[in-house]
């Protein structure tokens, strides 16, 4: 799969999440190992999410993982906990923030 395939899959899975709830700022940066390797960012401003392809430097947090497990977490078939702990994701920057991810990902 390529950068661009695994971004355009990701985004799509992540827009299906309702974000309307989330009145807080978060903005995560994903970077993606392996096949496929690339960066974006999710940012949820006022309710509403956004999902670009470049690097996001003003982030809360960065998860690092493959292309599969970002699809799995995208898709709600791996909790980001339980990736964390197994050692599939890897996160930078505030922690407390990077959980607020189980917030909208269903």
């Amino acid at each position: 799969m390529t950068y661009e395939e695994v971004f355009a899959k990701a985004k799509e899975l992540f827009m299906r999440n309702d974000v309307s709830g989330v009145q807080e700022h978060l903005a995560y940066q994903f970077n993606i190992t392996g096949e496929g390797e690339g960066a974006f960012y999710a940012e949820v401003k006022d309710g509403r999410l956004y999902v670009e392809p470049y690097e996001y430097y003003d982030r809360d947090a960065t998860f690092i993982c493959s292309a599969d497990t970002l699809l799995k977490l995208a898709a709600g078939k791996i909790d980001p906990v339980l990736a964390f702990t197994i050692g599939k994701l890897r996160v930078e920057g505030s922690i407390e923030q990077a959980l607020k991810l189980n917030n909208f990902l269903k």
